[in-house]
């Protein structure tokens, strides 16, 4: 159970991170509620997760699922470049994801 909530937690993060940028310095009030939930439903799963997953291992999955999905995120809804070495590198942080999830 506590993976899933990880997951969900991390996927959150790029919930928050895409509000935050449509917040725009938080002048507008609907994506600046949708951050503050967000944000907070995502540190809550991410220290729920943390009774059974070691700090380590569960930041840096949580962190890492954020990161690939606002990379994502960003090349997909607005536009950013999506080259070969920005998508090896998203790759990458899957790998490490995965990485530790198997090594746990």
């Amino acid at each position: 159970m506590a993976w899933i909530v990880l997951i969900v937690s991390g996927i959150l993060e790029t919930v928050w991170a895409a509000a935050l940028n449509a917040a725009r310095g938080f002048t507008r009030l609907g994506p600046s509620l949708v951050f503050v939930v967000a944000l907070a439903a995502s540190m809550a799963g991410l220290a729920y997760a943390m009774r059974s997953i070691p700090i380590g291992t569960g930041y840096a999955v949580w962190v890492g699922i954020g990161a690939l999905g606002t990379a994502l995120y960003g090349m997909v809804a607005l536009g950013e470049p999506a080259t070969a070495a920005r998508l090896v590198c998203l790759g990458l942080i899957v790998a490490g994801v995965v990485g530790l999830k198997v090594l746990h």
